[in-house]
């Protein structure tokens, strides 16, 4: 068996508990070893320039199904980006960037935005995100439970 080019930080299961302080959200995100960037579901997505010119984004995005509590968020817009689904279909995309607490670890990610309110977790981490840890499919919530 070939070594690893890197040392891994953690391992980490197929869907574990994650919190973004600067968006005050803390929520159940699924592993996803296809998807390239991370995504968080977002409703009512509109962009919009502050005083000084600056693109900034605001959306609607809900830590659970469509029945639990919208939160509403007014981020910078770092990006925007042509996103191909697994499925095939393309789409553009806002991504914004915030750092993500899970367990004792702690990481900036940048997440795009879509709606997923027919999905069973609000967020996915991509593998970007997911750079030096090792994923146990078989195993959930390693760094906290729900």
């Amino acid at each position: 068996m070939k070594e690893l080019p890197y040392q891994a930080k953690a391992v980490i299961g197929r869907r574990e508990m994650v919190t973004l302080p600067e968006l005050n959200l803390h929520l159940c995100c699924k592993t996803d070893t296809g998807a390239r960037t991370s995504v968080l579901h977002a409703e009512e997505v509109e962009t919009f320039d502050d005083p000084s010119g600056q693109p900034w984004v605001r959306f609607i995005t809900r830590s659970g199904g469509a029945d639990t509590p919208a939160h509403r968020i007014t981020q910078p817009l770092h990006d925007r980006r042509r996103i191909t689904s697994s499925n095939g279909h393309a789409e553009y995309r806002h991504v914004i960037r915030t750092m993500l607490n899970m367990g004792e670890l702690s990481f900036p990610v940048e997440l795009t935005l879509t709606d997923r309110r027919d999905m069973r977790h609000p967020m996915l981490l991509g593998r970007r995100a997911m750079r030096r840890f090792l994923v146990a499919p078989g195993a959930s919530f390693l760094h906290g439970e729900p």
